[in-house]
């Protein structure tokens, strides 16, 4: 493990993938805080109705950048896949594709944020109150998303060879950065959400230009090149095809929320500030879970490359344990504090109580979102990800789609928590759904073996 490459196509599984994993974990709760420092700076020195402005904002955001997040995805697959099979060639010409494809990808999602970021949020039901507020945020937000685009691909090429700790060391910098900016901005100019919008630019840029320094520099294949910068046919096919996928499951998500979004919307700014706050702290649980199933999709697309199926195998189960012990303790120490917590981003005590049905309801299971991401990106890392994208369409946003419909609308249950009831029950369909599908899959890939071995 040297030069800040972790090759995980050896040595013991539980230690390569914890090595990955944490400063991914550090990064993501660095990231997290940063961004809740946001959430509290606004709710507290703009008042409710920007805290509520931000918070409706995030389901929106998050459909709208999955898409070509899940392309850095698949710049992360094929990318680490190249680097196990020892292709250095090939490996050289998908970091030029992928960091080529971050700058187009970021300038259509300027384009698509800036000038529909009004009608969408009038779409999603948004109230008065807030609409403008939200508008101008998402409007200087995607004003500056060309810089969140390089930073997230250049770190997915990063990730492929096990190079965590880089990117943690930019995201704390930039992350200081911000939380200094929403102090000047908020309280000194009193800004209110555009001061908050600027400094998530202006610190994202920073961490951009700092991800595409380290790859200029770099001594090994993954050395960018701007002379050489060209979209090679064959490696963004081999993008596309995981990452299309890998984009699109994380659209429906996104999608499913912001029905979600749009169902809690009708409660008033009250209940958004509070789901909004609940939000923001679940997020750190959900951030260690998921950047362990980020380590999952690294470690598999690496020994998939390498040929070393068994090593997946083993390694899904210790994964899975790992996601199962962090959600459970992470999730139901979220809850035991949930109040005090809350406190930190609103003194309204109808606020606080909004907030903590979203996290009772969620956060004492919170495991089972973190099992499922793991056997997504397990299966996406074997090069099927079009399987977590068709479960996630069916189990995932189908079935809230059809609860917000069928059992919210009775008038019984229409309200807050039966909405939140919807996350439970489909990660439970998806877990399903998913660890059959990748049973069947070590199933036929074993059946291959057998026959290549046998012929």
């Amino acid at each position: 493990m040297k030069n800040n490459q972790i090759n995980m196509t050896e040595g013991a599984i539980f230690s390569k993938l914890m090595s990955f994993s944490v400063p991914l974990i550090l990064t993501g709760l660095l990231q997290l805080l940063f961004n809740a420092a946001d959430t509290v700076v606004v709710g507290r020195f703009a008042g409710d109705n920007s805290l509520a402005a931000v918070g409706a904002t995030n389901a929106l955001v998050n459909l709208l950048v999955n898409l070509f997040v899940g392309l850095s995805i698949g710049a992360n697959v094929v990318a680490a896949n190249f680097y196990g099979a020892g292709q250095k060639e090939r490996l050289e010409k998908t970091v030029h594709t992928a960091m080529l494809l971050s700058l187009y990808s970021g300038i259509a999602l300027t384009v698509i944020g800036v000038v529909g970021a009004k009608q969408i949020l009038l779409l999603m039901q948004a109230p008065k109150e807030v609409l403008e507020l939200s508008t101008l945020y998402l409007q200087i937000y995607f004003g500056g998303i060309i810089a969140t685009m390089l930073f997230n691909f250049g770190s997915a090429l990063l990730r492929a060879k096990g190079d965590t700790k880089r990117p943690l060391y930019i995201l704390l910098t930039a992350g200081f950065i911000n939380v200094i900016l929403n102090l000047i901005f908020v309280i000194c100019f009193g800004m209110g959400v555009a001061g908050v919008g600027f400094a998530t630019v202006i610190s994202q840029s920073f961490a951009a230009v700092f991800i595409i320094v380290i790859l200029l520099r770099e001594e090994d294949e993954f050395r960018l090149s701007l002379k050489e910068l060209a979209v090679d046919r064959e490696i963004f096919i081999k993008i596309v095809k995981i990452g299309v996928p890998a984009g699109v499951q994380g659209i429906i998500f996104s999608f499913s929320n912001i029905i979600i979004q749009s169902s809690v919307n009708t409660f008033g700014a009250v209940t958004i500030a509070g789901n909004s706050a609940a939000q923001s702290i679940e997020g750190f649980v959900y951030v260690a879970m998921n950047c362990c199933a980020q380590g999952t999709l690294t470690f598999t697309s690496q020994n998939i490359g390498a040929g070393k199926i068994d090593r997946v195998k083993k390694m899904a189960v210790q994964a899975e344990l790992l996601e199962f012990l962090l959600g459970l303790i992470l999730g139901n120490l979220v809850v035991f504090f949930g109040r005090s917590i809350l406190r930190i981003y609103s003194e309204n005590p109808a606020v606080i109580e909004a907030g903590m049905t979203r996290l009772k309801i969620i956060c004492t299971i919170y495991f089972m979102c973190g099992v499922m991401d793991c056997f997504a990106n397990i299966i996406r890392g074997m090069g099927y990800s079009l399987v977590p994208m068709l479960i996630t369409l069916t189990a995932v946003c189908g079935s809230r789609i059809i609860w917000l419909f069928t059992v919210f609308r009775i008038p019984r249950f229409h309200s807050c928590s039966t909405i939140y009831l919807s996350y439970p029950i489909s990660w439970m369909i998806a877990i399903l759904c998913l660890l059959i599908s990748l049973v069947s899959i070590f199933r036929k890939d074993f059946r291959q073996n057998q026959t290549t071995c046998n012929g």
